[in-house]
């Protein structure tokens, strides 16, 4: 029933370029925009065969597009989110193909992390800051390319036409205001994800576009975490007040909510997708 709900909002106006969507949170929120009419760029950094087939997968759903002459709804493309040059050019190729620009960003990119538990994390005192700065990177540095590429192709557009970015939605971390694992230099970056969504939506605000972030807490079928010991999740589910584990269609649902345009009037705000581990 869930699923058959989120379906009916047309969400068919809308391209997103969803980064890191080749598989785990990233795969899901791309399915759930194609579900609901959007068309997707899926980027992915090396996992070529995964993102290729899950656009494939799309685009096979949606026959029916390619049946009436319409354009396939489903592009997988590879970048790097931390190269300005890699990132515009991603921008540029799904401009081309779609013949549009892209209208909503969501940084889900993640920089290569292992969720394996508090007692296999470096500590403060042996932790380094190339652990940190790799973090950043991916978070931040990602984050900036992106918006600064769709900004630049945003006022490539004629004036004729609408502006072209209209949301942007960051992935952070229920960590930030909890952090009951000692995942120091993963940790950090999301917290400077978090105050970038907030002084970004200050200054895109003038121009229409919201900014927002949807922190989850720990999920299930994600590279990341298929090392959290199994102690981990029961501990998590159970100091839950639902009860269990968050799932990663329900981080997606959240995501589509803020590039909705029932989130028009909501920017600069962070939610926690955690079943209610985090309040406030």
């Amino acid at each position: 029933m869930a699923n058959q709900q989120l379906q009916k909002m047309d969400l068919s106006p809308l391209l997103v370029l969803i980064t890191g969507s080749s598989r785990g949170l990233g795969a899901v929120i791309a399915r759930r925009f194609h579900a609901c009419g959007a068309s997707v760029v899926i980027n992915y950094l090396s996992s070529s065969a995964q993102a290729t087939a899950l656009a494939d997968a799309l685009n096979s759903a949606s026959s029916s597009d390619t049946n009436t002459g319409k354009r396939a709804r489903a592009l997988a493309l590879q970048a790097d989110v931390t190269s300005p040059t890699q990132v515009h050019a991603l921008f540029a190729a799904a401009a081309a193909h779609f013949q549009r620009p892209i209208t909503t960003v969501v940084n889900n990119a993640l920089a290569a992390f292992t969720f394996n538990g508090d007692a296999a994390r470096a500590k403060l005192d042996v932790i380094t800051w190339a652990a940190f700065d790799a973090q950043l990177q991916g978070s931040v540095r990602g984050a900036l390319n992106t918006l600064q590429a769709a900004l630049a192709q945003s006022q490539s557009q004629p004036q004729s036409q609408s502006q072209s970015l209209t949301a942007v939605v960051n992935i952070g971390s229920n960590l930030v205001a909890s952090p009951v694992v000692p995942y120091h230099d993963y940790t950090a970056g999301k917290g400077a994800l978090l105050a970038f969504t907030r002084t970004a939506a200050a200054e895109l605000g003038a121009r229409g576009v919201t900014c927002n972030m949807v922190s989850g807490g720990l999920l299930r079928g994600t590279d990341a975490s298929a090392a959290t010991p199994e102690e981990v999740f029961e501990g998590v589910a159970g100091a839950t007040p639902l009860g269990r584990v968050t799932a990663c269609e329900e981080v997606a649902d959240a995501v589509l909510f803020f590039a909705s345009p029932w989130a028009r009037g909501v920017t600069g705000q962070n939610l926690n997708v955690d079943g209610g581990l985090v309040m406030g």
